[in-house]
Formats: C-alpha cells, sequence, structure tokens
C-alpha cells in the first residue's frame, strides 16, 4: 500500500507483478492510497500448478480489499486485470465504488490470442520473483477462456474505459465494445499501445484516472 488519498485497488496484467508496475503505480501514489494485487501466478502471489480461472482471481483481489479495511474500493484494472477486475464489479458490487478499466476487453478473440502467443516470450514475467512457465500458461488460460460481453449491462459501478488507439491487444474495437456494453461509462482515448501506461504515458495516464475518480468529490 503506498500513496494518500481515497483508496485504489490496482489489478496488474498478465505475466507481470506489481514490482513490475512501479512507475505507474508510483504516478497514481500521488492521487490516490495504491493497495497494489499480485496476481494469482505472479510476484509475492501463490502459484499454485492447477487451472485459474478469472472468477477465483476477482475473489483474490477482493479478499485483499477487504483485508486493507477500506471498503468500497476504486478499482483499476491493467489488461488481464481489467477483466479480472470486471469480474469483480459483477461478484461484490458493494466493493467497488468507481471501475477504471485500462487497456483491457471483455473477450480476447482468437487473432488476439495467437498475438498474445507471439509476444509472449518478450513479456516481463514477474522477475520479483520470476514468474514460473507455468503460472504464466494458467493466467494465459484463464484470460483466452473469459467472455463477459453478455454481463457488461450488470455493471452498476461509474466506469471509465481508458484505450490507446494504437493497441494492436485491447483494440479501438474491443474498447468500443466495453464501452458500449456498459450502462454508466465513459470512453477516453490516450495516444499509444498496450504499454504506453506502464512507460511514457503513464503521467497523462494517472492524471486521467485521478480526474475520473475525484469527479464526484
Amino acid at each position: 500500500m503506498s500513496g494518500s488519498g481515497r483508496p485504489l485497488l490496482f489489478i496488474p496484467g498478465l505475466g507481470v507483478s506489481i514490482a513490475d508496475m512501479t512507475p505507474l503505480v508510483t504516478a497514481l501514489a500521488a492521487r490516490a492510497t495504491v493497495i497494489a494485487v499480485d496476481n494469482r501466478g505472479a510476484g509475492l502471489s501463490d502459484k499454485p500448478d492447477e487451472p485459474y480461472s478469472i472468477a477465483v482471481m476477482a475473489a483474490d483481489a477482493a479478499a485483499v480489499a477487504e483485508d486493507s479495511g477500506f471498503v468500497p474500493v476504486d478499482v483499476l484494472g491493467y489488461s488481464l486485470g481489467g477483466r479480472i477486475a470486471l469480474q469483480l464489479a459483477l461478484d461484490r458490487p458493494q466493493l467497488v465504488r468507481r471501475l477504471v478499466l485500462l487497456s483491457t476487453s471483455a473477450r480476447l478473440p482468437a487473432r488476439r490470442r495467437s498475438l498474445m502467443m507471439a509476444i509472449a516470450p518478450f513479456l516481463p514475467i514477474g522477475p520479483k520473483p520470476r514468474q514460473p512457465v507455468y503460472a504464466f500458461r494458467r493466467q494465459r488460460a484463464a484470460s483466452e477462456g473469459y467472455d463477459a460481453r453478455n454481463r457488461l449491462a450488470e455493471i452498476t459501478a461509474p466506469t471509465l474505459v481508458l484505450a490507446g488507439r494504437a493497441d494492436t491487444i485491447a483494440t479501438p474495437a474491443l474498447s468500443e465494445e466495453l464501452h458500449a456494453g456498459i450502462p454508466d461509462s465513459h470512453l477516453e482515448w490516450y495516444a499509444g499501445g498496450h504499454n504506453t501506461p506502464m512507460m511514457s504515458g503513464r503521467a497523462a495516464v494517472a492524471e486521467s484516472i485521478a480526474s475520473f475518480l475525484l469527479a464526484d468529490k
């Protein structure tokens, strides 16, 4: 946990730990109390060699939120973490005050799965400690098997869909699909691709997130 202000549960993406997301977490902590989650199979979390699911990882994230003592919380999910955040908002709506879906989608189409297979060897796979290959595959299988399109209308939390115009994984079309399906949602674009929020675009992305989360203060 770091920073000060309203609590923000941060759920990272496929194959990465919170340690890999430090620059973005630091930018967010200037505006919120960031409660960072290492997903099952990455970082300091357990890495069982058994099937994972988005629902199970959402339950893990809910437990972290409850253990923090801050409920309800704002929830930010990046990439795979966005699908986990979606499921958390569906399963435990009372825990989610506002929802930010960053560089993510409600599903991963078959051709996007092929792309993920191609780029997997180049992803920063949790070096603190390093993520086992089997755990990466378990996470990836959970992501590939998820499709929440038919439940998006059930999301009740005010939602920001924050998307990259040049994202080749969570494509603009998938981001627009997400926005169209969630009743109380706002779609905002950032310049760049899927990894821009972790790198050169983190300050601008953090500012957009803070503006949305603090809009009702």
